[in-house]
């Protein structure tokens, strides 16, 4: 699918690998709606980039589906679908003061594995309604991680969302082919966004000195180009891509 002149949703696209996914679509002419939290910079973002913003908490399932039309109205349709929504938290299954907090587990799976299947079901619905290109109505990326398939210490409730994320893409795409909506997930390692990008050089050296090449954090703009890379070729389908340099992530 040819990105220019297509209508594109990225999620969490005020800032990281959104923001990044949301200007590179842009500059190769899609229009592009952001979905992003009231208080982020999404409507600057959107502002910058010649496109629309509609704040919205995805974990709130009735004003995300609000929020999703209104940005499928902005743009008159939906071809690509972004989604980078995400966050995680730091406990041990058991740890030095008890059992894994239930309710934290739950709200980490909630933001990461049900909004964004919430939106996927709800941004494949507005696919559907595309006249096909060459057979193919639309494409939708999720955001995993490597800690899908290497959890660290103190991530289970993280992995398991990211896991989750991973594991939908083949079978998401099984039930989207005959529509010719193609779905993936890219799960990169550790990239400079958020809390990560004021990390000091000689600190990302480390947490980075596991990996092949680049032995540095990645950049937004790299989860960008394989985000283009991935609505550009249409034998991409149903699987989770790594983006990771070569790493793994070790226990700790």
């Amino acid at each position: 699918m040819d990105i220019k002149g297509k209508k594109a949703v990225v999620v969490g696209g005020a800032s990281g690998f959104g923001r990044a996914t949301a200007a590179a679509f842009a500059e190769r002419g899609a229009q592009v709606a952001i979905l992003d939290r009231p208080e982020s910079a999404g409507a600057e973002v959107a502002s910058d980039l010649g496109g629309s913003f509609h704040p919205v908490d995805v974990v709130d399932h009735a004003a995300t589906e609000a929020a999703l039309a209104a940005a499928v109205d902005a743009l008159g349709g939906l071809h690509v679908a972004v989604n980078t929504a995400g966050g995680g938290s730091a406990q041990r299954t058991l740890g030095k003061e008890g059992p894994h907090d239930l309710d934290v587990f739950r709200r980490v799976v909630e933001l990461n594995l049900i909004a964004t299947f919430n939106l996927n079901r709800l941004q494949a619905a507005a696919m559907a309604r595309n006249e096909p290109e060459d057979d193919e109505r639309g494409v939708i990326i999720n955001t995993s991680s490597i800690a899908a398939f290497e959890g660290q210490i103190g991530q289970v409730a993280y992995t398991a969302s990211k896991a989750g994320i991973a594991g939908m893409a083949l079978t998401m795409a099984r039930d989207l082919g005959g529509l010719g909506i193609r779905a993936l997930a890219i799960a990169p390692s550790l990239f400079a966004t958020g809390i990560t990008a004021g990390i000091p050089e000689e600190f990302a050296a480390q947490l980075t000195k596991d990996a092949a090449f680049p032995k540095r954090m990645g950049r937004p703009e790299e989860y960008a180009k394989l985000a283009l890379a991935i609505v550009d070729n249409p034998m991409l389908n149903g699987q989770c891509l790594r983006l990771d340099a070569g790493q793994r992530f070790a226990p700790r």
